[in-house]
């Protein structure tokens, strides 16, 4: 009867731990959504509208330049943001392996 009761414990917390994990998971994987969809906004400018050709081109050197920029700081930022993500990949599988284990013990007890 202990035995049931701590397989059921471990299993309990076995399930928290992958609950926690896919949290995790999710929250990192909004977050490089959002980075990538602020990259995708820049990379999709528009011309400035009813000015004068010289001063749409100076306005467009301008956003470029700044855009330039932007771009670089996005990149690194989705670059970790990816990294982050592929850990709580990993560390989601790893707990749910963990669940599925202790789930087929879990059964083969209950099962003699």
């Amino acid at each position: 009867m202990k035995r049931d009761q701590d397989m059921a414990r471990l299993l309990d917390l076995a399930t928290m731990s992958f609950d926690h994990s896919l949290g995790r998971l999710r929250s990192s994987k909004a977050r490089l959504d959002q980075s990538r969809m602020q990259l995708d906004g820049i990379n999709q400018s528009e011309q400035p509208a009813d000015l004068e050709p010289i001063m749409a081109t100076r306005v467009g050197l301008g956003y470029e330049r700044w855009a330039d920029m932007r771009r670089a700081e996005l990149n690194t930022v989705i670059a970790r943001q990816t990294a982050d993500w592929l850990e709580a990949r990993d560390a989601a599988q790893m707990a749910l392996g963990r669940v599925q284990a202790l789930q087929a013990l879990s059964r083969r007890r209950t099962s003699r």
